[in-house]
């Protein structure tokens, strides 16, 4: 079963083919703040949740990971909210609701009122997260689809390679409280740029004569994005092992240097091929692409199972922005692709929970099989992981219509 393409992706003529609108770069910069709280709290809330509540490994895990529990059961109501009650309003609403939950890190003071604030910290960040990556795509031309995503998910890219960096620096250096703050700030930020968002006339003409949406399992899962879900859910696993134990595989193997450039090397990498491949897969389709960021993937996580020097993880980490890096906003575009203009909001949900699920299923999975085999096994059996997705994708999706 091959997805199928967007029939009415030109609905609206008078959609202009400028692709940097006000829109575009405001969306861009709240989409930055969003992810930048998240990666610079995902990176250290276990240790914190250890050295201030004295708990075990596993609690300080739950404590982190918690805040992906909340996202994924977002993504149930996140696609439906922002097409049914649209995506300004929904945006707003949950950036408040995620800098409001920021505010609580720094008096919660046990680990239950930890986990609730992880909780709704997850949950706030997933709904607008979604918003915004709706809101955007609706300004995006059609012809420039795949472009206009590469350029939108440098702005998670930015985050990912600086996030962690400047948690550390601040930890290291101030306190945890310190860190909540500047997350507070960094989300009062995004907050103050979302008033500033105006939707296009073009989007204001298509919206009144659009019919609310219902909430339904489909609105949850749309069938015409579960098969690139599925894909994704592979892709994330694979992920979610390189973010989760680079740091203690780089401090067994004394290539904490080589650890510290990676994220580096991802956004340098990506940042690079952000200004092609986004035109390849809009002239080329999709094909190409992602069979480019599967192989890359492939070969980062291989040379991850064999790394013995630091320059070895600096170049999978370059690699890991060529595959993840791709893939991801390749997907994205594919997503928004499949369905109809309307449902723009649930296809981008459906993709995202997927993801989510692999992301969140990867350090429980993957957990038990370092302590059973050690990190080089595991980076060569998630090597073997990307291989399946890509037979997954040959047989079931390559056949999609190319645009």
């Amino acid at each position: 079963m091959a997805v199928t393409a967007r029939t009415d992706i030109k609905a609206h003529s008078s959609q202009p083919t400028a692709l940097f609108t006000p829109a575009f770069i405001l969306g861009w910069l709240v989409n930055l703040t969003q992810y930048l709280g998240f990666y610079f709290l995902i990176t250290v809330m276990a240790l914190y949740a250890m050295e201030s509540f004295a708990v075990s490994e596993t609690a300080g895990g739950f404590a982190a990971s918690a805040f992906v529990i909340g996202a994924t059961v977002a993504r149930i109501f996140a696609g439906w909210a922002a097409d049914r009650f649209g995506k300004k309003k929904i945006l707003l609403i949950f950036v408040a609701l995620g800098t409001i939950a920021s505010l609580f890190y720094i008096p919660a003071a046990s680990m239950p009122a930890l986990i609730a604030v992880r909780l709704v910290h997850g949950f706030s960040y997933s709904l607008a997260s979604t918003a915004v990556m709706a809101l955007v795509q609706s300004v995006i031309p059609a012809e420039r689809r795949a472009e206009g995503t590469g350029y939108f998910a440098l702005g998670s890219t930015l985050a990912t390679a600086f996030g962690p960096a400047i948690a550390l620096f601040v930890i290291e250096d101030f306190t945890y409280n310190m860190l909540f703050w500047i997350t507070v700030g960094t989300n009062l930020v995004g907050l103050v740029l979302t008033l500033f968002i105006r939707k296009p006339e073009f989007i204001k003409i298509a919206e009144q004569g659009r019919m609310k949406a219902t909430w339904s399992i489909k609105t949850v899962v749309h069938p015409a994005v579960a098969l690139i879900g599925l894909f994704m859910l592979a892709i994330g696993l694979a992920y979610a092992g390189v973010i989760t134990f680079l740091n203690g595989f780089a401090q067994e193997n004394e290539l904490t240097a080589g650890a510290g450039l990676f994220f580096i090397a991802y956004a340098v990498a990506m940042l690079v091929m952000r200004f092609f491949l986004g035109r390849i897969q809009d002239k080329h389709g999709d094909n190409p692409v992602i069979y480019f960021g599967l192989i890359s993937f492939a070969l980062a996580l291989v040379l991850m199972s064999l790394a013995t020097e630091d320059w070895h993880v600096v170049v999978a980490g370059a690699l890991t922005g060529l595959g993840y890096g791709t893939i991801m906003p390749a997907a994205q575009a594919i997503a928004v692709s499949s369905v109809p203009s309307n449902q723009v909001g649930s296809g981008i949900s459906t993709l995202f929970l997927f993801t989510d699920i692999g992301v969140g299923l990867g350090p429980i999975l993957l957990g038990t099989l370092v302590a059973a085999t050690g990190y080089s096994v595991m980076f060569g059996a998630l090597a073997a992981v990307i291989v399946l997705a890509s037979v997954f994708y040959l047989v079931v999706l390559s056949r999609r219509a190319q645009h």
